[in-house]
This record gives structure tokens, C-alpha cells and sequence, in this order.
């Protein structure tokens, strides 16, 4: 079992060189400003104290008593009134308490999920982290293509409405690209819409709004998930993966709780000790009145208490725990075929993210080729504006498509590795080192597949 914290590996963000820290520095800002974090830290700590709390009555208890009474005796045979006072330490030691122990087994249990929820909370906020990072140059893109699509079609457009003007062409071929053009703005306003949610999403985050992120390099390789093997990765998420240690740990508290609640008609046994005064005053008897004074005593004894009839309630909690012992026990089997499955899952979906990846820059270069013929045989007269703009958006959208595969691979990864449970800080340092405030952004990839014919060679 994985006992120890993942904030000890937020250690090693400090002792990176400072070169490329944009993604680094969100999620340093995130540890710090992020209240889900900050409630799995408190929620964690309380639980320890609640562990100590249940030791405790395990231990010693010593505590100081005082006494002060007035006894009134009216008889045949004695009329007195006098009074008492009496003070000392008493000390109670459980010798036998087997419901007390069991709850303290569960309250460690308790612990460590309490410990394994944490984890998975510094987990899960790297991937957010990093979703909100990606999803904002995603948003850039997505606006930086429609930008970019409604200035060519802009173009066509105007080309269209000149040749018109000299004869060239007929009315509806202005009419078409005047539509493709309003529908390029309406499409651009909706992209500047939501890169405007996704920094918002962000900013939720770290609390600043950010304009500029460092972006992926174009040199970025998309590696293949290791070892190449979904039962390999399954293994490790059976074994790892915090959601399913704080399941386990659940399970396991249960059956403490099951154990205590069992243990309950047991009898139970415990040391008392204590040492104190006792001063009587106003004796008035005669054959009494060597009572009168102070008197020192100690005492030590052993106490057994056995229940006999509880009303029902000791067999009532039993069904109780025991009922709740099958529904954690089916909590955990439903997590861990969740996490089966959704790491098979995303291991296949990393793999079909490079595959189409590639694809992809394959039909960046085809749908290059693909305009500049359209554009060429619309300057003979071959093609219409209509063939034109359909050929400057599918180029485009391409481009997009490219951007989006790259992202989904970078998330996608850091989701399988949270799924194994293996997803720490180091992820994110070693990402960050292929992010570089100098990549080219999608438009500066259109321009630079405008100059190279083959940018794969």
C-alpha cells in the first residue's frame, strides 16, 4: 500500500531550472488558491485527530476528584449532622475493552482512506490543472482558425464581388460567398466566446486570469503509452489507483465497525486506582467522634461490567454494520470495474490519438495541395467560389483538428496515468519541458505549411 503523500513530490518543482514554467506555475498557483485541495488536506488532518481521539481510550485516564457533602442523621440511636470533605487523583486503566479496540482499528482504517482521498484529490487537481491549461490554447486555436477562415473567405468574398463587378461571374456566386462569409463571423464570435470560458474555467483555479500560455512544441512526440500492454496498465490501476485504496480502506472500516458492534455483550474490564483525603467536621456523638478529622486513603481495584439486556440495540447494530459492511463491499467491486474499464479505455484512446494525429498532418499537407489546385483552376476558370471556399475551411479545419489531437493526447495520458494511479507532479515537469512561449501556434503553422511542401520530410 502506498502510504506515503504526493505533496512530498511538489518538492522537486523548486529545484527546476526556470526555463519554460507556465504550465509549472499554474499549478503551483493552484495548490496554493485551490479550495478542493485545501478541503481533502483538512479533511485528512481531522481524521488523524479523530484516530488519536480513539487511542485514547485505550490509555490511562487520570483525572482529579473533589467531594464536599452535609449528612443530617436523625434517630434512636444517633442525632448528629456533620460534614464531609474529601479530594484526590483517581486513575482508570481498560484492561479488557475489545469494542474499544476495534474502533480504534477502524478510526486507522478511517485514516487511510482519509490519507488516499487526499492523494487522489492532488491527483486529480494536476489533471485539471492541465485540462484547463490545454483547453485554453484548444480555445486559442479554435479562434486563431476562425479568425483565419473568415479573413480568407473575406478575401473570396471581396475577389468574388469584383469579378462580378467586370463581368466575370454570376450574382449567386456572390450571394455564396457573402453567406460563407457571415457564417465564418458568426462561427468567429462563438470561438472568442468560449476562449473566454475556457480562461475563466482556469482562472477558477488560480484565481488570476491569464492571457498568454506557452504552447506545444512542434517537435512534441507522441509516444506510445509503456508498456504497450492494457492488462499490463490494468494490473498497476488494480493496485494503485487511489480510488480504489480509499474503496479498500472503507471496506476495511466497515468490518472494524462489524467487529466493535459484535463486541459489544463482551465484558469488559478495567484498573482503578486513586489517593485522596477525607476531612469529616461537626461529629457530635460520642462513640463517633473518632471519625472526626482527616483521614488519607488509597485504593485499587479491577472493575468487570458484563451487559446483560441492552433493549435489542446490540443485536440491532450488529444487522446494521453488517449491512454496511455488503455495501462498501459492493462499492468496491463497482470502482474496480469502473477502473478496469476506463483504463483499457483510455489506453486504446491515447493509442488512437497518435494514430489520428498522424492522419491528421498527413491531411494538413492534402488539403494544402488540395486549395492551392482549387485556387488555380478558379483563376482558369475551372472551379467556382463555392469549390474555393469549401476547399480554404476544410484546409483549416485541418489545421484545427491537428492542434485538438495533439491536446487530446497530452490529457488523454495524464488521464490514463491517474487511472493507473501513477500521475504525479513529475508528469507536468516533464511536459513542460516541451512547451515553449516561441511555439508556433496554429497560425503560424498554416504559414509555415504555406512555404514547406512537406514539413514531414
Amino acid at each position: 500500500m502506498k502510504k506515503r503523500l504526493l505533496s512530498g513530490l511538489i518538492g522537486l518543482l523548486a529545484v527546476q531550472p526556470a526555463l519554460s514554467m507556465d504550465l509549472v506555475e499554474t499549478y503551483e498557483k493552484a495548490i496554493s488558491y485551490d479550495s478542493g485541495i485545501a478541503a481533502a488536506l483538512a479533511s485528512f488532518e481531522a481524521q488523524q485527530a479523530a484516530s488519536d481521539v480513539s487511542r485514547s481510550n485505550l490509555l490511562p485516564q487520570i483525572g482529579a476528584f473533589g467531594d464536599a457533602s452535609h449528612t443530617d442523621v436523625d434517630g434512636p440511636i444517633q442525632d448528629s449532622a456533620y460534614q464531609t470533605y474529601a479530594f484526590g487523583v483517581e486513575l482508570t486503566q481498560p484492561l479488557f475493552r475489545a469494542a474499544t479496540w476495534f474502533n480504534y482499528d477502524a478510526s486507522k482504517f478511517q485514516t487511510e482512506s482519509a490519507r488516499a482521498e487526499y492523494n487522489l484529490a492532488q491527483q486529480q487537481l494536476i489533471l485539471d490543472v492541465a485540462t484547463a491549461y490545454f483547453n485554453v490554447l484548444r480555445a486559442a486555436d479554435a479562434l486563431t482558425t476562425a479568425r483565419a477562415t473568415e479573413a480568407a473567405i473575406q478575401r473570396q468574398y471581396e475577389q468574388a464581388q469584383e469579378r462580378f463587378d467586370v463581368g466575370l461571374i454570376a450574382i449567386t456566386e456572390v450571394y455564396e460567398a457573402r453567406a460563407s462569409y457571415d457564417d465564418s463571423k458568426s462561427l468567429r464570435i462563438a470561438a472568442e466566446s468560449e476562449l473566454d470560458i475556457a480562461r475563466e474555467q482556469l482562472a477558477r483555479l488560480t484565481g488570476e486570469y491569464t492571457e498568454e500560455l506557452d504552447n506545444l512544441r512542434r517537435s512534441f512526440p507522441l509516444t506510445r503509452p509503456q508498456p504497450m500492454d492494457p492488462s499490463a496498465w490494468e494490473n498497476t490501476a488494480l493496485n494503485q489507483n487511489w480510488r480504489i485504496q480509499s474503496a479498500m480502506f472503507d471496506l476495511n472500516t466497515s468490518e472494524a465497525n462489524l467487529k466493535s458492534a459484535k463486541s459489544e455483550h463482551l465484558p469488559t474490564l478495567d484498573l482503578n486506582a486513586s489517593y485522596g483525603k477525607t476531612d469529616i467536621e461537626g461529629l457530635e456523638d460520642p462513640t463517633l467522634r473518632q471519625r472526626d478529622g482527616t483521614t488519607t486513603e488509597g485504593r485499587i481495584g479491577i472493575r468487570l461490567s458484563v451487559p446483560l439486556y441492552m433493549g435489542g440495540g446490540i443485536q440491532a447494530g450488529v444487522r446494521q454494520q453488517r449491512s454496511l459492511v455488503n455495501v462498501a463491499d459492493q462499492f468496491l467491486a463497482t470502482v474496480r470495474r469502473d477502473v478496469r474499464v476506463n483504463t483499457r479505455s483510455l489506453f486504446r484512446t491515447v493509442n488512437t490519438n497518435i494514430e489520428s494525429a498522424s492522419a491528421l498532418e498527413q491531411t494538413i499537407i492534402s488539403r494544402r495541395s488540395a486549395l492551392d489546385a482549387t485556387l488555380a483552376g478558379y483563376e482558369v476558370g475551372t472551379r467556382n467560389i463555392v469549390e474555393v471556399l469549401d476547399a480554404e475551411r476544410n484546409y483549416y479545419v485541418a489545421l484545427r483538428d491537428f492542434a485538438n489531437a495533439r491536446y487530446d493526447y497530452v490529457v488523454n495520458t495524464l488521464r490514463l496515468k491517474q487511472a493507473a494511479g501513477t500521475l504525479s507532479p513529475q508528469d507536468l515537469l516533464q511536459l513542460n519541458n516541451w512547451l515553449s512561449a516561441s511555439a508556433p501556434g496554429i497560425e503560424a503553422l498554416a504559414e509555415e505549411e504555406e512555404t514547406i511542401e512537406n514539413p514531414m520530410r
